[in-house]
């Protein structure tokens, strides 16, 4: 079996919910009682927050690209980010890294257009919703995404932020 590589950390509580889902679908999948093995580095979500807030995508990459390889050298065969915002800079990662990464933007919209469905509504940070990385991927595929209206997303953004990263 291959072993996965989690960069997590930078959505805490995404990376809590990853590491309950897999251990479920494995448990689905196997009833002997193991569990399978695979590898979180959790990497420090303020310099990832810092970077976005001061717009350096290219310091984003740069920081997420020092942490993929740690992946690799513990024994990953492939990886993913367990965020949604760190995919802005995914296709300035991928090709970089040491490792296969899987993108949740498309595991996202194969798994819509899996449940035939042609309209989705895109929630997140700030980042996430204003960002081009969704709508590049559904636009390509057939799938329209809906996002909230600019006073709603700084809503959003600000529960997110104060509310689901502190985990409260």
């Amino acid at each position: 079996m291959k072993t996965l590589g989690i960069i997590g950390g930078v959505g805490p509580e995404s990376t809590i919910e990853y590491y309950r889902t897999i251990i479920a679908l494995y448990r689905t999948r196997k009833s002997d009682g193991s569990y399978p093995q695979f590898i979180i580095n959790s990497v420090d979500l303020k310099k990832g927050l810092d970077f976005m807030a001061a717009n350096d995508l290219a310091g984003m990459a740069e920081y997420l690209l020092e942490e993929i390889p740690k992946l690799a050298r513990a024994g990953a065969d492939f990886g993913l980010i367990a965020a949604n915002t760190p995919h802005v800079v995914f296709d300035d990662v991928a090709p970089k890294s040491p490792i296969p990464l899987i993108s949740i933007v498309e595991a996202t919209c194969a798994a819509a257009k899996t449940r035939k469905l042609k309209r989705l509504a895109l929630f997140g940070t700030r980042y996430t919703m204003q960002g081009t990385f969704y709508p590049k991927v559904f636009s390509r595929e057939g799938v329209g995404l809906v996002c909230p209206d600019p006073q709603d997303q700084d809503y959003m953004h600000d529960k997110y932020m104060n509310e689901l990263v502190p985990g409260i």
